[in-house]
């Protein structure tokens, strides 16, 4: 791994977009669309900021700012979000203008946090109390949406809400333990579907067919941010939260190749097409490693399995010939449903036929998110790991 390479590769990444057209965002440039406001782009701000907390290079910080200041009007209003469609995906950039707000002292930026939260005050729930994933799934859960809207929620009620609804917060990361869950493996089904009648739903649990490595990624930093960010550290649901953070890792070290990442399905390694995935197993390589710079994670297994995962990463799909950064090895995307498209129905073989590209944001966020982390603890070991 080269340090000045991928330092190289950040600069390159901000150099080369705009607030409209972001190199990172494949799906928007192959539909041939400006970027509005989406989760993906979130991801990639957010990278931005971590390395701007720890390396204090203001660069950082004023192309993040200048990439949310263009979309948010002074009124808070946010060019591209539209509450109505109900879509947890759209709470995920909320998240960096808390930074932003507190860095900038920016009113537009709370004014834009307050619009928000309208969202989640109204967001549609299941008959558990779960927040359906979006508008056009309905009574739907997926791990996806708790990593986008949670953290975001429990930061709000920390800042601006007094906490009044943490419990709820809390309620439903017990709710998808209790129902998505896989005793057998510890891993969880990519999506729950409350009323039973997707055609890619169990009919008896309403899970999904397969663990889908990404989305048990984002439930991942879902459960660790959140736990972070909460007000109550040490509390009873605090520590309930925290087991679940636990018990996933635990489960997912079992799962980890010798490489060191992990196989877009992750239980079946070495099936067919299945493959090392980049996004997931950056995912977990920084949750693996903040876990336990942040104390929550307390056995340094989990440090030297994500510091394993991260040189795996590097080794496999970190191209450095052209003397430019590549990163390959990433899932475009996957989903389930909506009913018009039967083709995402959960099998192993749905998994296998989405795009494998390089350099988008959801893979290359996650990968910059550990090695933020990585470099912090070759920094403080004088780079011996």
């Amino acid at each position: 791994m080269d340090a000045v390479v991928i330092e190289q590769y950040i600069g390159d990444l901000m150099s080369k977009s705009t607030a409209e057209f972001p190199i990172w965002n494949i799906e928007k440039a192959r539909a041939g669309k400006k970027s509005g406001w989406d989760y993906i782009d979130g991801c990639m701000i957010m990278a931005l900021l971590e390395i701007y907390s720890t390396s204090g290079d203001k660069k950082y910080l004023d192309f993040c700012d200048y990439y949310e200041d263009y979309r948010i009007r002074d009124d808070g209003t946010i060019d591209g979000y539209d509450k109505n469609t109900w879509n947890c995906d759209e709470l995920n950039g909320g998240k960096n203008l808390f930074v932003l707000y507190r860095y900038t002292n920016k009113e537009k930026y709370k004014k834009a946090l307050d619009l928000l939260y309208e969202q989640v005050k109204g967001q549609p729930r299941t008959p558990e109390g779960n927040f359906w994933h979006k508008q056009i799934y309905p009574n739907q859960v997926w791990l996806d949406g708790l990593y986008m809207a949670q953290p975001f929620y429990m930061e709000y009620e920390k800042l601006f809400n007094n906490s009044k609804n943490i419990e709820d917060i809390y309620n439903q990361f017990f709710n998808v333990y209790k129902i998505m869950r896989d005793p057998k493996t510890g891993l969880y089904y990519h999506c729950y579907d409350s009323s039973k009648k997707m055609f890619w739903a169990d009919k008896e649990t309403g899970l999904s067919k397969n663990f889908w490595l990404r989305s048990l990624g984002w439930f991942s930093m879902a459960l660790l941010d959140t736990l972070n960010i909460a007000p109550d550290r040490g509390s009873e649901n605090w520590n309930k939260l925290k087991d679940i953070f636990i018990d996933l890792c635990e489960s997912m070290l079992k799962f980890q190749d010798e490489s060191g990442m992990w196989w877009q399905v992750p239980n079946y390694p070495g099936k067919g097409k299945n493959y090392l995935e980049t996004s997931g197993s950056a995912i977990f390589a920084y949750s693996l490693l903040k876990g336990y710079r942040t104390k929550i994670l307390e056995d340094k297994k989990f440090q030297d399995a994500g510091i394993k995962a991260f040189e795996g990463i590097c080794d496999k799909y970190l191209n450095t010939d052209s003397g430019r950064l590549s990163l390959g090895g990433i899932c475009l995307v996957a989903g389930l449903g909506p009913e018009k498209d039967l083709r995402r129905d959960g099998t192993f073989d749905y998994y296998m036929s989405e795009p494998v590209v390089q350099d988008d944001a959801k893979g290359v966020g996650p990968f910059l998110l550990a090695y933020n982390e990585y470099k912090q603890i070759k920094n403080k070991n004088r780079g011996k790991i």
